[in-house]
């Protein structure tokens, strides 16, 4: 193998490695934005949980008087 025959193999492992590492940073930062999504789901929930237990409470006061 002469010299520009090594850099072009070296170069196209190295090419293959980046995109190796690029296709798991994909991963791992799709897979946090899912769970990151999924709290906020969650939370969000929990939030019109308790706005429409204040707005029941509200009714509730209104109507007894």
């Amino acid at each position: 193998m002469d010299n520009s025959q090594n850099m072009s193999y070296k170069a196209g492992q190295a090419k293959g490695q980046a995109q190796e590492k690029g296709s798991q940073m994909i991963d791992k930062v799709s897979s946090a934005a899912q769970s990151t999504k999924e709290s906020l789901q969650e939370g969000g929930q929990q939030m019109q949980a308790k706005a429409q237990g204040a707005v029941d409470a509200v009714k509730d006061s209104m109507s007894s008087k």
